[in-house]
Protein backbone atom coordinates (compact mmCIF):
# COMPACT_ATOMS: atom_id res chain seq x y z
CA UNK A 1 0.00 0.00 0.00
CA UNK A 2 2.53 2.76 -1.41
CA UNK A 3 -0.24 5.31 -1.20
CA UNK A 4 -0.68 4.64 3.00
CA UNK A 5 3.41 4.62 3.35
CA UNK A 6 3.17 8.27 1.24
CA UNK A 7 0.00 9.43 3.12
CA UNK A 8 2.31 8.91 6.85
CA UNK A 9 4.92 10.75 5.19
CA UNK A 10 3.41 13.75 4.65
CA UNK A 11 1.00 14.13 7.74
CA UNK A 12 4.41 12.90 9.73
CA UNK A 13 5.98 15.97 8.20
CA UNK A 14 3.36 18.49 9.42
CA UNK A 15 2.67 16.73 12.98
CA UNK A 16 6.28 16.40 13.86
CA UNK A 17 7.54 13.45 16.63
CA UNK A 18 3.34 12.12 16.57
CA UNK A 19 3.63 9.25 14.84
CA UNK A 20 1.63 6.72 16.58
CA UNK A 21 -1.59 9.64 17.30
CA UNK A 22 -1.26 10.24 13.20
CA UNK A 23 -1.38 6.23 13.07
CA UNK A 24 -4.21 6.25 15.07
CA UNK A 25 -6.11 9.26 13.18
CA UNK A 26 -5.36 7.99 10.02
CA UNK A 27 -6.32 4.33 11.02
CA UNK A 28 -9.89 5.93 12.37
CA UNK A 29 -10.86 7.40 8.77
CA UNK A 30 -9.81 4.11 6.93
CA UNK A 31 -12.43 2.34 9.64
CA UNK A 32 -15.00 4.65 8.56
CA UNK A 33 -14.87 6.08 11.79
CA UNK A 34 -14.94 9.79 13.38
CA UNK A 35 -12.13 10.76 15.23
CA UNK A 36 -11.74 12.86 19.19
CA UNK A 37 -8.90 14.98 19.91
CA UNK A 38 -8.62 15.62 23.51
CA UNK A 39 -5.82 17.57 24.64
CA UNK A 40 -4.81 21.25 26.08
CA UNK A 41 -4.38 24.13 23.81
CA UNK A 42 -1.83 24.75 21.64
CA UNK A 43 -0.41 21.37 20.94
CA UNK A 44 -1.05 20.44 17.15
CA UNK A 45 -5.31 19.24 17.53
CA UNK A 46 -6.68 21.60 14.91
CA UNK A 47 -3.32 21.15 12.55
CA UNK A 48 -3.99 17.54 12.99
CA UNK A 49 -7.37 17.47 11.83
CA UNK A 50 -6.75 20.48 8.87
CA UNK A 51 -3.64 18.11 7.35
CA UNK A 52 -6.04 14.91 7.10
CA UNK A 53 -8.14 17.02 4.92
CA UNK A 54 -5.43 18.16 2.92
CA UNK A 55 -3.36 15.07 2.87
CA UNK A 56 -6.42 12.88 2.03
CA UNK A 57 -7.34 15.75 -0.60
CA UNK A 58 -10.93 16.04 1.13
CA UNK A 59 -13.47 19.05 1.14
CA UNK A 60 -13.74 20.28 4.47
CA UNK A 61 -15.06 23.22 6.53
CA UNK A 62 -14.27 24.09 10.08
CA UNK A 63 -16.68 24.97 12.71
CA UNK A 64 -15.45 27.09 16.08
CA UNK A 65 -18.19 25.66 18.69
CA UNK A 66 -19.11 28.15 21.61
CA UNK A 67 -21.66 28.73 23.98
CA UNK A 68 -23.35 30.66 21.96
CA UNK A 69 -23.82 28.37 18.54
CA UNK A 70 -27.19 26.86 17.65
CA UNK A 71 -27.69 23.77 16.17
CA UNK A 72 -29.03 25.34 12.66
CA UNK A 73 -25.24 27.11 12.77
CA UNK A 74 -24.38 23.62 12.06
CA UNK A 75 -26.77 21.68 10.18
CA UNK A 76 -28.53 24.62 7.67
CA UNK A 77 -32.03 26.85 7.87
CA UNK A 78 -34.94 26.70 5.51
CA UNK A 79 -35.58 30.09 4.46
CA UNK A 80 -38.63 31.21 2.84
CA UNK A 81 -38.38 32.28 -1.05
CA UNK A 82 -40.64 35.03 -1.90
CA UNK A 83 -40.15 34.81 -5.34
CA UNK A 84 -41.10 31.06 -5.48
CA UNK A 85 -43.09 31.42 -2.94
CA UNK A 86 -41.92 28.23 -0.92
CA UNK A 87 -38.92 26.98 2.23
CA UNK A 88 -35.55 26.49 0.34
CA UNK A 89 -33.38 24.83 2.64
CA UNK A 90 -29.54 26.38 3.02
CA UNK A 91 -26.87 23.93 3.62
CA UNK A 92 -24.58 24.16 6.74
CA UNK A 93 -20.98 23.44 6.74
CA UNK A 94 -22.07 19.73 8.39
CA UNK A 95 -22.61 19.31 4.62
CA UNK A 96 -18.58 18.73 4.09
CA UNK A 97 -16.55 15.23 3.33
CA UNK A 98 -14.36 16.51 6.89
CA UNK A 99 -16.40 18.49 9.62
CA UNK A 100 -13.61 19.81 11.86
CA UNK A 101 -15.78 20.72 15.03
CA UNK A 102 -13.26 22.69 16.78
CA UNK A 103 -13.39 22.97 20.40
CA UNK A 104 -16.62 20.92 20.26
CA UNK A 105 -17.17 21.06 24.79
CA UNK A 106 -17.68 24.63 24.19
CA UNK A 107 -21.03 24.23 22.83
CA UNK A 108 -23.94 23.63 24.96
CA UNK A 109 -25.04 19.95 25.08
CA UNK A 110 -28.35 20.51 22.71
CA UNK A 111 -25.96 21.69 20.17
CA UNK A 112 -23.51 19.14 20.53
CA UNK A 113 -26.21 16.64 20.24
CA UNK A 114 -27.35 17.95 16.73
CA UNK A 115 -24.54 16.17 15.38
CA UNK A 116 -25.66 12.42 16.68
CA UNK A 117 -28.12 11.78 13.59
CA UNK A 118 -25.35 13.09 11.26
CA UNK A 119 -22.09 11.00 12.93
CA UNK A 120 -24.96 8.20 13.09
CA UNK A 121 -26.83 8.05 9.70
CA UNK A 122 -24.47 10.39 8.31
CA UNK A 123 -27.82 12.66 7.05
CA UNK A 124 -29.36 15.23 8.69
CA UNK A 125 -33.20 16.10 9.01
CA UNK A 126 -34.30 19.82 9.17
CA UNK A 127 -38.07 20.57 9.15
CA UNK A 128 -39.17 16.80 8.60
CA UNK A 129 -37.22 16.55 5.48
CA UNK A 130 -33.87 13.91 5.05
CA UNK A 131 -30.55 15.45 3.33
CA UNK A 132 -27.75 12.82 2.59
CA UNK A 133 -24.45 14.09 3.30
CA UNK A 134 -21.41 13.80 1.20
CA UNK A 135 -19.23 10.65 0.68
CA UNK A 136 -16.90 10.07 2.52
CA UNK A 137 -18.49 12.06 5.97
CA UNK A 138 -16.67 12.24 8.92
CA UNK A 139 -16.23 14.04 11.94
CA UNK A 140 -13.26 15.58 13.85
CA UNK A 141 -14.12 16.94 16.90
CA UNK A 142 -11.43 18.66 18.87
CA UNK A 143 -11.99 19.34 22.39
CA UNK A 144 -9.84 21.00 25.48
CA UNK A 145 -9.69 19.02 29.14
CA UNK A 146 -13.06 19.28 31.12
CA UNK A 147 -11.69 20.62 34.03
CA UNK A 148 -11.28 23.94 31.95
CA UNK A 149 -13.39 26.75 32.83
CA UNK A 150 -16.04 27.33 29.91
CA UNK A 151 -16.49 23.30 28.83
CA UNK A 152 -19.34 21.03 28.61
CA UNK A 153 -18.78 17.32 28.87
CA UNK A 154 -19.93 15.68 25.95
CA UNK A 155 -22.62 13.41 26.74
CA UNK A 156 -22.60 9.59 26.66
CA UNK A 157 -24.34 8.99 23.47
CA UNK A 158 -22.30 11.45 21.06
CA UNK A 159 -18.59 9.84 22.92
CA UNK A 160 -20.27 6.48 21.51
CA UNK A 161 -20.18 7.68 18.29
CA UNK A 162 -16.82 8.61 18.06
CA UNK A 163 -14.44 5.76 17.00
CA UNK A 164 -11.65 6.91 18.40
CA UNK A 165 -10.04 9.37 21.16
CA UNK A 166 -6.73 10.34 21.20
CA UNK A 167 -4.54 12.56 22.93
CA UNK A 168 -1.15 14.49 21.53
CA UNK A 169 0.95 15.94 24.59
CA UNK A 170 3.79 18.25 24.59
CA UNK A 171 6.75 17.47 21.82
CA UNK A 172 9.63 16.29 23.13
CA UNK A 173 12.82 18.52 23.45
CA UNK A 174 14.11 17.58 19.60
CA UNK A 175 10.95 18.19 17.38
CA UNK A 176 10.14 21.32 19.95
CA UNK A 177 13.84 22.86 18.80
CA UNK A 178 12.65 21.97 15.49
CA UNK A 179 9.42 24.00 15.54
CA UNK A 180 10.85 26.61 16.92
CA UNK A 181 13.84 26.71 14.17
CA UNK A 182 11.44 26.36 11.63
CA UNK A 183 8.40 27.96 9.74
CA UNK A 184 4.79 27.80 10.86
CA UNK A 185 3.38 24.35 10.45
CA UNK A 186 -0.05 26.08 8.75
CA UNK A 187 2.57 28.03 6.16
CA UNK A 188 3.88 23.99 5.76
CA UNK A 189 0.28 22.52 5.33
CA UNK A 190 -0.35 25.06 2.67
CA UNK A 191 2.32 23.89 0.44
CA UNK A 192 1.49 20.10 0.86
CA UNK A 193 0.26 18.80 -1.85
CA UNK A 194 -3.13 15.86 -1.57
CA UNK A 195 -1.77 12.29 -2.02
CA UNK A 196 -5.19 10.69 -2.36
CA UNK A 197 -8.28 11.89 -2.81
CA UNK A 198 -12.03 11.16 -1.77
CA UNK A 199 -12.56 8.25 -4.43
CA UNK A 200 -8.88 6.99 -3.54
CA UNK A 201 -9.86 6.93 0.44
CA UNK A 202 -13.25 5.08 0.05
CA UNK A 203 -10.91 2.50 -2.12
CA UNK A 204 -9.08 2.09 1.10
CA UNK A 205 -11.82 1.98 3.26
CA UNK A 206 -13.07 -0.98 1.49
CA UNK A 207 -9.87 -2.71 1.68
CA UNK A 208 -10.00 -1.91 5.40
CA UNK A 209 -13.38 -3.78 5.78
CA UNK A 210 -12.10 -6.59 4.04
CA UNK A 211 -9.25 -7.97 6.13
CA UNK A 212 -9.65 -11.14 7.29
CA UNK A 213 -10.46 -11.20 10.98
CA UNK A 214 -10.78 -15.07 12.05
CA UNK A 215 -12.50 -16.74 14.54
CA UNK A 216 -10.65 -16.94 17.55
CA UNK A 217 -9.37 -13.32 16.49
CA UNK A 218 -13.21 -12.34 17.02
CA UNK A 219 -12.83 -14.50 20.39
CA UNK A 220 -10.38 -12.59 22.00
CA UNK A 221 -12.32 -9.30 20.80
CA UNK A 222 -15.41 -10.17 22.31
CA UNK A 223 -13.90 -11.74 25.59
CA UNK A 224 -11.88 -8.28 26.07
CA UNK A 225 -15.61 -6.77 25.38
CA UNK A 226 -16.66 -9.27 28.58
CA UNK A 227 -14.04 -8.36 30.83
CA UNK A 228 -14.86 -4.71 30.32
CA UNK A 229 -18.77 -5.39 31.79
CA UNK A 230 -18.16 -7.94 34.19
CA UNK A 231 -15.32 -5.55 36.22
CA UNK A 232 -16.49 -3.98 39.00
CA UNK A 233 -14.80 -0.92 38.41
CA UNK A 234 -16.15 0.23 35.16
CA UNK A 235 -19.98 1.98 35.79
CA UNK A 236 -20.87 -0.04 32.57
CA UNK A 237 -18.87 -2.01 30.08
CA UNK A 238 -18.36 -1.31 26.55
CA UNK A 239 -21.55 -1.60 24.08
CA UNK A 240 -21.54 -4.12 20.99
CA UNK A 241 -20.98 -0.82 19.03
CA UNK A 242 -17.97 -0.24 20.54
CA UNK A 243 -16.66 -4.10 19.85
CA UNK A 244 -17.93 -3.40 16.28
CA UNK A 245 -15.81 -0.34 16.23
CA UNK A 246 -12.83 -2.19 17.50
CA UNK A 247 -12.83 -4.95 15.12
CA UNK A 248 -12.93 -1.96 12.27
CA UNK A 249 -9.99 -0.27 13.79
CA UNK A 250 -7.99 -3.56 14.26
CA UNK A 251 -8.38 -4.47 10.38
CA UNK A 252 -7.44 -0.62 9.55
CA UNK A 253 -4.54 -0.88 11.38
CA UNK A 254 -3.44 -3.89 10.02
CA UNK A 255 -4.16 -2.45 6.14
CA UNK A 256 -1.82 0.09 7.35
CA UNK A 257 0.87 -2.57 8.28
CA UNK A 258 0.57 -3.79 4.76
CA UNK A 259 -1.51 -7.45 6.33
CA UNK A 260 -4.53 -8.90 4.76
CA UNK A 261 -5.51 -10.21 8.27
CA UNK A 262 -5.80 -9.03 11.66
CA UNK A 263 -3.26 -10.26 14.39
CA UNK A 264 -4.20 -9.88 18.28
CA UNK A 265 -1.24 -7.02 18.17
CA UNK A 266 -3.54 -5.21 15.98
CA UNK A 267 -6.24 -5.22 18.51
CA UNK A 268 -4.09 -4.12 21.42
CA UNK A 269 -2.59 -1.02 19.13
CA UNK A 270 -5.82 0.39 19.05
CA UNK A 271 -7.52 -1.26 22.39
CA UNK A 272 -7.09 2.14 24.38
CA UNK A 273 -8.07 4.67 21.27
CA UNK A 274 -11.33 2.77 21.21
CA UNK A 275 -12.16 1.88 24.76
CA UNK A 276 -10.75 4.67 26.98
CA UNK A 277 -13.30 7.28 26.10
CA UNK A 278 -16.37 4.93 26.74
CA UNK A 279 -15.75 3.69 30.16
CA UNK A 280 -16.63 5.41 33.34
CA UNK A 281 -15.06 4.33 36.51
CA UNK A 282 -17.77 3.67 39.21
CA UNK A 283 -15.35 5.70 41.54
CA UNK A 284 -14.24 8.97 39.73
CA UNK A 285 -10.72 9.65 39.04
CA UNK A 286 -8.74 13.22 39.25
CA UNK A 287 -7.10 11.68 35.85
CA UNK A 288 -6.71 9.66 32.99
CA UNK A 289 -4.26 7.01 34.43
CA UNK A 290 -6.86 4.92 36.48
CA UNK A 291 -8.84 4.06 33.67
CA UNK A 292 -5.67 3.71 31.46
CA UNK A 293 -4.14 1.37 34.35
CA UNK A 294 -7.36 -0.60 34.88
CA UNK A 295 -7.84 -0.78 30.47
CA UNK A 296 -4.25 -2.59 30.80
CA UNK A 297 -5.30 -4.84 33.47
CA UNK A 298 -8.02 -6.16 31.29
CA UNK A 299 -5.41 -6.72 28.48
CA UNK A 300 -3.46 -9.09 30.69
CA UNK A 301 -6.53 -10.55 32.07
CA UNK A 302 -7.43 -12.26 28.54
CA UNK A 303 -5.50 -14.83 27.49
CA UNK A 304 -4.06 -14.02 23.80
CA UNK A 305 -4.86 -16.32 21.33
CA UNK A 306 -1.96 -18.58 19.51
Amino acid sequence: MSNLAAVLRSLDSIILGKGEAVRLALTCLLARGHLLIEDVPGVGKTTLAHALAQVLGLTWQRVQFTSDLLPADILGVSIFDRAAQKFEFRPGPVFTQLLLADEVNRASPRTQSALLEAMEERQVSVDGVTHPLPEPFFVVATQNPHEQLGTYALPESQLDRFLMRIELGYPDARHERTLLGEEDRRVVLGRTASVLDAAGLMQLQRAAASVHAAGPLLDYVQQLVAATRSRRDFRLGLSPRAAQGLVRAARAWALLDGRDAVLPDDVQAVWTAVALHRLELREPATDETARTRLLGAVLESVPVPR
